[in-house]
């Protein structure tokens, strides 16, 4: 069971991560070119240093990975995983769909997520033990009783590999295509938590870009995993499914039609 005073300071970081990314937002700032070519400002910066000096301060014994200044070990065995922007392209373009992703990992687990959208001010918070919540309201996934009536979303299609691309696909075409979903980051799954969207589907999430969510759809009622349906966890490869209906697990599998080792 996960704490209040565990959830308070989650909040607390939000918080701050929040004050240091809005005055940059639609404004001048620094971009730069990681080594994976993927963007990040000063903004990215400025929100997870905010974060980490909170919790220098107040669980100094507890590990640290950052997707911007890395990992801190801690010797608690539990470890506090920020991604201060999750989103950056979209909050380079103003658009505010990015989000601050916290998340407190238990050994292996994730057992406590925020996601925070700091220009909207919309936070969804879920925790082992606890139903998500938006903006301190309860919220719940919604049931979806067809595949091909499931609203998926999907950050990119040039994020997966052309072998990914084409199982994601696959998954597409038994969805409701019409309403098919591009961009959206991490708010894809606060919108899965809220019952707005039915599925998400991505690759290549690092650890920093998943453990967040997983509360928080879940604790909303719905489910998260990984290409071959097992959940998500420290070390895993980064295929990452959302539902809000778990109902319809077998049926996004079977649609998906990945394959380990094709």
């Amino acid at each position: 069971m996960i704490h209040s005073k565990d959830i308070a300071l989650a909040e607390r970081l939000a918080d701050a991560a929040g004050e240091a990314i809005r005055p940059f937002y639609r404004s001048d700032f620094t971009t730069d070119r990681k080594a994976d070519a993927s963007p990040v400002t000063e903004a990215d910066r400025a929100a997870e240093a905010a974060m980490r000096a909170i919790l220098d301060a107040e669980a100094p014994r507890d590990g640290v990975i950052g997707e911007e200044y890395g990992e801190k070990p801690g010797s608690t065995g539990r470890t506090w995983v920020l991604d201060p922007i999750d989103g950056t392209t979209s909050f380079i373009a103003g658009r505010p769909i990015f989000g601050t992703l916290i998340a407190l990992i238990a050994e292996e687990w994730p057992v406590l997520g925020v996601i925070d959208q700091p220009i909207g001010r919309e936070r969804w918070v879920g925790a082992t033990g606890r139903g998500t919540t938006f903006n301190g309201k309860p919220v719940r996934a919604r049931l979806c009783p067809d595949i091909e009536d499931a609203v998926l979303a999907t950050t990119s299609p040039h994020l997966f590999s052309d072998h990914d691309a084409m199982h994601f696909m696959a998954l597409a075409k038994q969805c409701d295509t019409r309403r098919l979903i591009w961009g959206g980051d991490c708010y894809n799954y606060a919108l899965v938590a809220q019952g707005s969207v039915d599925l998400v589907c991505e690759s290549g999430l690092k650890l920093h870009d998943f453990a967040a969510l997983v509360p928080v759809v879940e604790g909303a009622g719905g489910h998260m995993c990984d290409w071959n349906g097992d959940p998500l966890h420290k070390d895993s490869d980064g295929r990452v499914i959302a539902m809000g209906d778990p109902a319809r697990l077998e049926d996004v599998l079977a649609a998906l039609g990945h394959h380990q080792h094709d």
